[in-house]
């Protein structure tokens, strides 16, 4: 049994049908038949049996089949790795919505590197509608943040990612201490707040969002003010600027404090969630795995809900980078 025949047989019994193999192999049909003549030899038993259609697999084959492609796969992804392997091997190329990047990157990259040996990080915000295409072109090893927009109609799994939910939080509305909205009885109508400003961090209120999504389904279009981050956006709104849809667990010592008040908007606080995500099993790195794995431990949620800023983050054009950390 070889590598080799294995490939061919994943890829006849996907397609179900010797030529069709051939085809994409960029073989000669008789080559794909003496690759499988020797598996079945090897294995004893016929794999599959040729139907009107194309082929039938016996239980033997149908039970090989799933091993043949995780075989394939881990050997095409041992294979890149090793091409790709250089000095820098643990080195993540990261890719954040901004939200995240801003709130909880520093902190949550800060421990990671401190508990996996050789692990170093760079990471830059991006929009959420770029991540399928970044990682799919392999420009960024993992995204976090919002879950990858695949293209219309297409479910991002087909696009060969794989996403796991790793941080719940709620968006709340806010204003100044001095807000009369503060003595005002709930729950508020949002479009009761249509004629205030609503500032928000660089990436707006986007479409594909928990509270874009909440927004559409009430028929509101807020004007939005979008400034270089959510920390400005607060500060806009502890000047008495306006108001803000902000992440509570940001917010809430100030509140407490009475330094913000909480609108009661019906309908709020809106349920939000961070996600990470990669290429398939077969196509990402062990480092990436790894992250993924690990944002989903119980000291990194305890590190991305800390009080205190995301440390290391610097804005650079229409981006924000974390310095490296190893």
């Amino acid at each position: 049994m070889t590598l080799s025949q294995l490939r061919t047989f994943a890829l006849v019994a996907r397609l179900g049908s010797l030529h069709a193999a051939a085809t994409a192999l960029e073989v000669s049909e008789p080559a794909v038949s003496a690759a499988l003549a020797a598996l079945r030899q090897d294995l004893g038993d016929p794999l599959f049996v040729r139907s009107p259609g194309g082929i039938t697999l016996t239980p033997g084959g149908r039970a090989l089949a799933d091993y043949a492609q995780d075989i394939v796969g881990l050997a095409d992804q041992a294979r890149w790795e090793v091409a790709n392997a250089k000095n820098d091997a643990g080195q993540l190329k990261i890719a954040a919505t901004a939200p995240f990047a801003e709130h909880a990157a520093g902190r949550l990259l800060d421990l990671f590197t401190k508990r996996v040996p050789g692990a170093s990080v760079d990471v830059v915000a991006v929009a959420a509608e770029d991540l399928v295409g970044l990682l799919l072109e392999r420009a960024y090893d993992i995204a976090l943040g919002a879950r990858p927009l695949a293209p219309a109609g297409t479910p991002a799994t087909e696009q060969g990612l794989e996403s796991v939910p790793f941080l719940r939080y709620q968006r709340v509305f806010v204003a100044d201490a001095g807000d009369p909205l503060g003595r005002m009885r709930g729950p508020l109508a949002v479009e009761r707040l249509l004629g205030r400003p609503w500032f928000a961090g660089p990436a707006g209120i986007l479409d594909s969002s928990e509270e874009g999504r909440w927004l559409a389904g009430l028929g509101v279009v807020p004007e939005i003010i979008r400034l270089s981050s959510e920390t400005d956006a607060l500060a806009a709104v502890r000047a008495g600027e306006g108001i803000m849809l902000a992440i509570g667990h940001i917010v809430r010592a100030e509140v407490l404090s009475g330094a913000l008040i909480r609108v009661p908007v019906a309908g709020t606080p809106v349920p939000g969630l961070w996600w990470a995500s990669t290429l398939d099993q077969h196509r990402t790195t062990t480092m990436a795995k790894t992250l993924q794995r690990f944002v989903r431990t119980a000291d990194a949620t305890a590190s991305m809900v800390a009080r205190g800023g995301s440390r290391g983050l610097e804005r650079r054009g229409s981006k924000f980078h974390v310095a490296l950390w190893s």
